[in-house]
């Protein structure tokens, strides 16, 4: 039966201990992680969130009745141990921070039983994610959770105290907003008091911080929860959080200068890691053209190459074709991979067709100097050559060629180049390479709807230099929006503002709105703007995408609590779930079952 605390108090957590806490009496307090019984002895190794701390139970140092609940604890049963600290009578453990010393108990109580649990709970767990999400409550007491988890605190408690330091004032912005048909998809709230209405939650606090810079709170923060009703990846969740921030009267080297003090302080005061200032910065035309990637990871070279103008005279149909309609020919150079087996080189050219490729063309230099070539037959010996000196190919070396539309040629050797770094395992999480991607196009064609949209978001100002090709060449115009990538992944982006009325009209009537349908949608940020609105810019960060990188994990659910799996369900709760007819009927919502075609 259990017992209770009955007036005893927890004087430390059980790793706050050490050798300077020798001959003194404390409680603990925690879980069991293990216990072995030795007979007239026994050892418990104590467990929470700090760690672990080995506890010793002798005959005549506790009371029969202590010995004998001693020597029947299991693992996760929750006690509290009152003894004196010792230095560990036997040797020493080196993985353990309270490693050279125990605790002699005096006195024990078990305040809670346990069930023997569905899996162990220990670091680096091989049991599947499904189970474990399923007892998450369980898989959370796991240390490599509980250090990410404790992480992630003092990551926001940090980003509070230097933006608050900076000036910056934390405001909450609502939660049910109304919905934006721009962008990802909403996750609509039905309205119980107007029926057929609906709020959305919010993607982001974006128009509300700008409605804060025109009230003059001049610079705004806060660690938002957002909502996207997308399809999910590992750095993907139904729900995130964002370090959302504006700030008034500043352009771009503003935003970016605050920023890199944030992201330096947060990786030298959590993970001691010195990162360099001022931060690289890259234009995303230069990011495209070497990398293939707006995005891309610096750790490691295998940039794009162009050699459109080495091969455009060659009788090769591909490259030809490529061409003639507005493409490209770019290739990487894999160094030192020349000898790679035929069937590896297969399937490097399939995984090049799940991005778009048709093929993948390739020069496989071996140790000897000998070539094989996919499509040499086709290429002159001086055009050979020639394509071998641009790609600074040498002996043992392999050259791998897209040639498509830019578009394709990019997105397919840009992961290319990443799925080879992680075969060759060169990617080092331990390094942490930032990068800013600066000048985005302010437009993109959306071919499907024959129409421009944002890039980033209607409300992302022109570059000053190319507001007069609004007029004669929209989808030349580069915006003033910066993203912050680290690793090859987009860590958070931002952007400085539209705040002159007539700029913000245009560019609605860019992206195909009519003055009517931008009057219902943003009409309070437009009639807001009447009233005297200053210079504004802002970026967000994905609070999960940075402990993931800082935690050195490959997925955020990792770092989050209570996650959703790929299909936006939560496997503890078994959410979504069904709700009863009356509250259905309170909101005026009616469900229509989908009719099953019946198989013949």
């Amino acid at each position: 039966m259990a017992e209770t605390m009955r007036g005893l108090k927890r004087s430390h957590r059980c790793a706050e201990l050490n050798k300077a806490n020798i001959g003194e009496t404390v409680t603990v307090m925690g879980w069991v992680q293990k216990n072995r019984n030795k007979g007239g002895i026994v050892f418990v190794d104590l467990r929470d969130r700090s760690g672990i701390l080995q506890l010793i139970f002798e005959n005549g140092d506790v009371s029969e009745e202590d010995f004998e609940k001693a020597g029947r604890l299991r693992s996760e049963f929750v006690i509290a141990a009152t003894g004196v600290v010792e230095a560990r009578s036997g040797a020493v453990n080196e993985n353990l921070a309270t490693g050279e010393i125990e605790i002699r108990v005096k006195e024990l109580r078990i305040l809670s039983e346990a069930e023997t649990p569905p899996f162990p709970i220990e670091e680096n767990s091989k049991t599947k994610e499904e189970l474990r999400l399923k007892y998450r409550y369980l898989d959370l007491r796991r240390p490599d959770l509980q250090k990410n988890l404790i992480m992630r605190s003092k990551v926001a408690t940090l980003t509070r105290q230097f933006l608050d330091e900076e000036g910056f004032l934390e405001i909450e912005t609502p939660i049910l907003v109304g919905s934006t048909p721009e962008g990802a998809r909403d996750y609509l709230v039905p309205s119980r008091v107007h029926q057929g209405s609906f709020y959305a939650l919010p993607q982001s606090p974006q128009l509300f911080k700008q409605l804060l810079m025109c009230s003059g709170y001049d610079r705004y923060f806060q660690i938002a929860k957002c909502f996207r009703d997308e399809d999910l990846r590992a750095d993907r969740q139904p729900e995130f959080t964002q370090i959302d921030m504006e700030l008034s009267f500043v352009d771009v080297d503003d935003v970016i200068d605050v920023n890199e003090r944030l992201i330096a302080r947060i990786f030298k005061d959590i993970l001691d890691v010195e990162v360099p200032l001022p931060i690289q910065r890259m234009t995303w035309q230069e990011a495209m053209d070497r990398f293939g990637s707006d995005k891309p990871d610096v750790r490691f070279g295998m940039e794009l190459v162009d050699v459109s103008e080495v091969v455009k005279d060659s009788e090769f149909v591909v490259f030809k074709g490529a061409l003639e309609n507005g493409g490209s020919i770019r290739g990487i150079n894999a160094k030192g991979q020349g000898e790679m087996p035929r069937k590896k080189i297969d399937k490097l050219v399939d995984f090049a067709k799940d991005y778009g490729a048709k093929g993948l063309a390739y020069i496989a230099i071996q140790n000897d100097g000998t070539i094989k070539s996919s499509f040499a037959k086709f290429m002159t010996e001086e055009e050979m050559t020639a394509l071998v000196k641009a790609m600074d190919g040498e002996n043992g070396d392999l050259l791998l060629f897209a040639a498509d539309k830019n578009k394709v040629v990019w997105d397919v050797l840009g992961n290319l180049r990443l799925e080879i770094a992680r075969q060759l395992e060169i990617l080092d999480k331990g390094e942490y390479k930032f990068l800013w991607v600066t000048e985005f196009p302010l437009l993109e064609w959306n071919e499907e709807q024959e129409r421009y949209q944002a890039m980033h978001h209607p409300f992302t100002m022109p570059m000053d230099e190319d507001l007069p090709l609004l007029d004669t060449d929209p989808g030349k115009v580069r915006a003033k929006a910066y993203d912050i990538v680290l690793n090859g992944t987009e860590l958070g982006g931002g952007s400085v503002r539209i705040f002159d009325r007539d700029i913000q009209n245009k560019m609605f009537e860019m992206l195909g709105f009519t003055p009517e349908q931008a009057q219902t949608q943003f009409g309070f940020l437009l009639n807001a703007f009447k009233y005297g609105v200053p210079p504004h810019a802002g970026l967000a960060y994905g609070l999960d995408r940075l402990i993931m990188l800082m935690a050195k994990e490959d997925s955020i659910r990792d770092v989050i609590a209570f996650p959703k799996v790929k299909d936006a369900s939560c496997l503890m709760t078994e959410a979504p779930t069904r709700v009863e007819q009356k509250q259905l009927d309170e909101l005026a919502i009616a469900l229509v079952e989908e009719e099953k075609e019946i198989e013949e």
